[in-house]
């Protein structure tokens, strides 16, 4: 099976080990994985503010990078869910919109892929530690992968997952939000924080890497030590903490 890895903009610059993680997972589990040069960001900060004639240009863009692949897979849940957005910036029965849904259709987020696609709940992971587990909203509301990071952390063996309270609720962030809006996303995030103590858990888990930046800044700003993975690099780790 071809995969093509999508790394994100936060996974490029600041989740570099996530990427590296998910790549050798996917080798693993018996994909070609290619790693398209030509990717940039998916357009989002753009489509968010407004900007919908740059977040065009970055779509088609982005669609004849993908073209050539059998399955994109991606880090962010955030970031697959605006490439299956493309299908609504073009015109109805275009060309360009027919593109956009092909894309859409071999697009996915890294543990939907795993699950749903390779049929594989345990990837023979081991890793111990007490883990509490983030829901982001684009990934779980829009995207609707609920239930595939928790099929496959509850066969990681030595770690014991602790259910987070309102794990519903957003961290703050939203992309533009936390900068536009930035004492109302402080409030949010300080509230996500709180609940991730109750759990009493050493470390937190999530598959967004912008909720993941969020979250662990502000537990680093309040000196609560709690560490913050993405779930690929429990997923592909071996014993090591």
């Amino acid at each position: 099976m071809k995969v093509s890895f999508f790394i994100t903009c936060l996974g490029d610059i600041f989740y570099v080990n996530a990427g590296k993680a998910a790549v050798e997972l996917l080798e693993r589990l018996g994909c070609e994985i290619d790693f398209p040069r030509a990717q940039t960001c998916c357009g989002q900060p753009a489509y968010n503010s407004g900007y919908r004639k740059e977040t065009i240009e970055v779509a088609k863009h982005l669609i004849e990078t993908f073209d050539h692949s059998e399955y994109v897979v991606g880090i962010s849940g955030s970031c697959v869910y605006m490439i299956h957005e493309y299908v609504h910036l073009f015109e109805d029965g275009s060309e360009w919109q027919k593109r956009a849904i092909d894309l859409k259709n071999k697009t996915y987020e890294f543990t939907q892929f795993i699950v749903d696609v390779l049929g594989i709940e345990d990837v023979g992971a081991s890793y111990q530690a007490v883990a509490t587990y983030h829901t982001s909203c684009h990934m779980t509301r829009l995207l609707g992968v609920k239930e595939a990071p928790f099929k496959l952390l509850s066969n990681v063996k030595g770690l014991k997952l602790v259910d987070l309270p309102n794990r519903q609720d957003c961290c703050g962030f939203g992309g533009t939000f936390s900068v536009k809006m930035s004492n109302i996303s402080e409030q949010m995030v300080d509230e996500k924080v709180s609940h991730i103590q109750e759990t009493e858990a050493d470390l937190l888990l999530g598959a967004d890497g912008s909720c993941l930046m969020n979250i662990g800044g502000r537990l680093t700003r309040k000196g609560i030590p709690v560490k913050v993975k993405h779930i690929a690099e429990i997923l592909n780790s071996r014993g090591e903490a």
